[in-house]
């Protein structure tokens, strides 16, 4: 129910622009194909720290808009939308559509306007990196934090950042995202087989796996249900640390 509830706050936003038929369609696809994705979180990590739910869900639909906006941006990137006709001509303009819902939804979310404009940098460095991440053929482990953080750490680490603003939590709001974010990041990288970490040198790929567990130890200092939930999709990707298994060990 509470990634339903940010879908639908996301979706009466889009309605109240009252878009062309086409352009709303098209804006919609992009909505359904980052969903699930951070609905259940972003809605969990504002009622935890206590959020009143109207708050909660403008907030959280507005970050909702930003990683739809990453999405498409990804997909277009590695020829993966499938989800719009022509992705080449209408993405661009369906990716600009979201970032600016993005903006036009947290303006209502009472946000002081320094805050918008953490979240703006924030998104120009994830988005600079993502530049960066296309034109790597090889990967290091100092390339693959610094893509890692950029991207995933950046992209969390606002998300929180917004979220929380207003509470006892907003002073770590920033740290705990960008561990969060790095943490699944590698995760999802050796789950799915990805040649950023996989293709690297076995010394590199030590280095990033023991940052990466330094990242789940900050993130779970924190004592938050809903992170430790996400920890423990996380951490069964992680090989055993040296001592109880190697990398590359039978």
């Amino acid at each position: 129910m509470s990634a339903g509830s940010v879908f639908q706050e996301a979706l009466r936003a889009l309605r109240r622009h009252e878009l062309p038929g086409e352009a709303e369609r098209d804006v919609l696809a992009a909505m359904e194909a980052g969903r699930p994705g951070p609905l259940a979180l972003l809605y969990a990590a504002g009622a935890e720290v206590g959020l009143g739910r109207e708050v909660l869900l403008r907030r959280a639909a507005g970050l909702f808009f930003c990683s739809c906006a990453a999405n498409l941006a990804d997909d277009l990137a590695d020829s993966e939308c499938s989800y719009l006709e022509a992705p080449q001509q209408v993405g661009p303009g369906v990716q600009f559509a979201l970032q600016s819902l993005c903006f036009a939804t947290l303006a209502q979310a009472e946000l002081p306007a320094p805050v918008l404009v953490e979240a703006a940098g924030a998104m120009v460095t994830a988005a600079g990196l993502q530049v960066l991440e296309v034109r790597t053929g090889a990967w290091t482990a100092p390339r693959f934090q610094q893509v890692a953080e950029g991207i995933a750490g950046q992209q969390w680490a606002l998300y929180l950042r917004v979220l929380w603003e207003g509470t006892e939590r907003v002073e770590r709001a920033m740290t705990v995202g960008r561990s969060l974010g790095v943490a699944a990041h590698v995760a999802e990288d050796i789950r799915s087989g990805d040649a950023r970490f996989h293709g690297m040198p076995e010394e590199d790929r030590r280095k990033v796996l023991a940052w990466a567990r330094e990242a789940v130890d900050t993130v779970r200092r924190e004592g938050l249900a809903c992170l430790d939930a996400v920890l423990r999709t996380v951490e069964p990707h992680f090989p055993s640390p040296p001592g109880r298994g190697e990398i590359g060990e039978e």
